[in-house]
């Protein structure tokens, strides 16, 4: 299993504990110092959708000029900034053999890894 986030991100840190305290081993991919490929995007994006990848509440979006952000209409434009503003993908998303899950949501964390 592997989480892809930024290690400061709180949703991420809220991921990280509630896996530990369930004795959930994991590996985790640092956004900021590992970057994102463009296959594992459209990996992603082909089970998600490309739109709910970006995180349009989070600062690094609202950092964004306007023009920018009009320009994120399409996937490709979308896998670009997220390419190069990593901090603006969704966290933490999570790749289990059973699927994926995007944010912290603790009634789907329990689901997935089957815990009453």
């Amino acid at each position: 299993m592997k989480v892809y986030g930024i290690k400061n991100c709180n949703t991420v840190k809220k991921a990280f504990d509630w896996l530990g305290e369930n004795h959930i081993e994991y590996e985790f991919h640092d956004f900021k110092k590992l970057g994102i490929s463009e296959t594992k995007l459209e990996v992603w994006s082909s089970q998600l959708g490309w739109e709910t990848l970006i995180n349009k509440r989070g600062t690094t979006w609202k950092q964004l000029e306007p023009e920018r952000q009009v320009l994120v209409s399409s996937k490709s434009e979308a896998f670009r900034l997220m390419q190069e503003k990593t901090s603006v993908i969704k966290r933490p998303i999570i790749e289990t053999e059973k699927g994926i899950l995007l944010g912290f949501d603790e009634a789907a964390y329990k689901k997935l890894f089957g815990i009453s």
